[in-house]
């Protein structure tokens, strides 16, 4: 005789998710007080929720252990790829709806099994040149930024005198790995005529405006002719370490992998920066002390806990229904797991003090499971240098706003400040170490520097962004 199933065993029965009543993912709690919204959402639902992401039905796990289970994919059960999702499947997505050129990127993160580990071999060999540490190539890339990060805060004092007032968002954060991206393919410091705007795209596709398919198309054109030229003329790059590393990489992938690349340099790094600086200031998780202490790394791994840059990760489909908290997700369903909200989760913080959550190395920023960031070390040495430098610099930094008055972007993945205004005062420096000349990482002699070409850059960067925005 069968075994009988304990009625609590059960999952109960409930409508399909598009019957569910969706609570908007983008709303002012979520932006101001995201976790007032997420823990609206867990005393409603538990661990996963039925939320509406611009105007189509998601599943969000906000549960700390259900997340990182679906991270980890122990059981084989999650799809990245979009052909699982049922609605895409049957032409029912709307073609306007503003997330999908994430979605339909078809990038190693949105690839399964063979495909993934084939793409994801390429960027751990890439990169491995621009992560260690003892390679030329990573002892160059760690003084051009710190080049790139004097350029800019040189622009951003020079009409102030000692004091001033500016916004370290839109004037520093955002453009610097923006000139490490242009690094980063081989198109000069800071990229060419026709890079400057790639920054300004990739926001524009990861926040899901109104304009963000002409915004990828727009990056992925220039991503092709990088990519194309990289396959008949090699350099020191990173799409020329990725290409020798899997020689049978198309050029297609490869767009699509630095495309990616832009994202994760351009726009994550660049929030992830501008979130440590804004939690040393307001100093409510440790980072103020962890500076205060030089535990640069401490207070980067506290920013990344209290605001992930990455507040969410999209998307993953189950091959089969499975049961998450007392829904039962069916196959095909569009699910998003929030590392900001299991954060939260009390899963997670128990009954520990925050210090102590903070300080955790087991937040889940850089994800888990065969989809974690490959590219944490860069991420974490550009931010380390950037942050360094900005408090070298600066005797003085305060916020021009109370904290509750900071504007937060309106993403439904990225979790950053549309500004950082700070008043500040700069410090007496002593000389600045002269930078490397590219592809080396010995120091160049300063007289052998030309002064007008690093200014210019950090200008043309700095004015592209306020055009932009204008």
């Amino acid at each position: 005789m069968e075994p009988q199933i304990p009625q609590a065993e059960a999952a109960p029965a409930h409508p399909p998710l598009e019957s569910l009543a969706a609570r908007p993912l983008l709303n002012s709690d979520y932006e101001a007080r995201p976790a007032v919204f997420y823990e609206k959402l867990r005393a409603e639902y538990g661990p996963v929720a039925p939320v509406d992401v611009l105007g189509v039905p998601v599943w969000l796990v906000i549960g700390y252990p259900q997340t990182l289970d679906i991270l980890r994919d122990a059981r084989g059960i999650w799809s990245r790829r979009v052909e699982t999702w049922r609605a895409y499947r049957e032409g029912t997505v709307p073609a306007d709806w503003p997330m999908l050129p994430v979605v339909e990127s078809d990038n190693c993160g949105f690839r399964d099994g063979a495909d993934s580990t084939r793409l994801r071999s390429a960027w751990s060999e890439g990169l491995r040149p621009f992560q260690d540490r003892t390679r030329p190539e990573a002892k160059a890339l760690e003084e051009a930024v710190r080049r790139y990060a004097d350029e800019l805060i040189d622009v951003l004092a020079e009409n102030g005198g000692r004091t001033g007032q500016a916004d370290l968002a839109a004037q520093y954060a955002r453009p610097l790995p923006l000139m490490v991206v242009g690094r980063l393919l081989g198109t000069g410091d800071g990229g060419g005529d026709g890079d400057d705007g790639l920054l300004v795209d990739l926001w524009r596709v990861l926040d899901a405006g109104p304009d963000a398919q002409e915004a990828s198309t727009r990056l992925l054109a220039r991503m092709a002719e990088v990519c194309a030229a990289r396959t008949t003329a090699p350099g020191r790059d990173l799409p020329s370490a990725m290409l020798a590393a899997v020689p049978d990489l198309t050029a297609e992938e490869l767009t699509g992998e630095m495309a990616m690349m832009t994202g994760l340099v351009g726009d994550v790094t660049g929030t992830l920066i501008c979130n440590t600086v804004t939690e040393v200031l307001i100093g409510e998780t440790g980072a103020r002390a962890s500076m205060s202490a030089g535990l640069i790394h401490e207070a980067i791994n506290r920013a990344s806990t209290a605001n992930p840059p990455m507040a969410n990760l999209a998307f993953r489909w189950p091959r089969s229904d499975v049961r998450v908290g007392r829904f039962q997700i069916a196959a095909g369903d569009p699910v998003m797991v929030s590392p900001a909200a299991a954060h939260l989760d009390p899963a997670f913080t128990g009954n520990s003090a925050p210090d102590a959550i903070y300080s955790s190395r087991a937040h889940l920023a850089w994800s888990a499971g065969p989809h974690a960031c490959l590219g944490r070390d860069l991420a974490t040495t550009v931010t380390t240098i950037a942050v360094e430098r900005l408090f070298e610099r600066f005797a003085g930094l305060r916020l021009a706003l109370p904290p509750d008055q900071l504007a937060w972007r309106s993403s439904p993945l990225i979790r950053g400040l549309r500004a950082l205004p700070v008043h500040y005062e700069l410090a007496d420096e002593p000389p600045r170490r002269a930078a490397a000349p590219s592809g080396t990482g010995e120091a160049a002699p300063e007289a052998n520097r030309p002064e007008a070409e690093p200014a210019s850059l950090a200008r043309r960067i700095l004015r592209v962004m306020r055009l932009s925005q204008s």
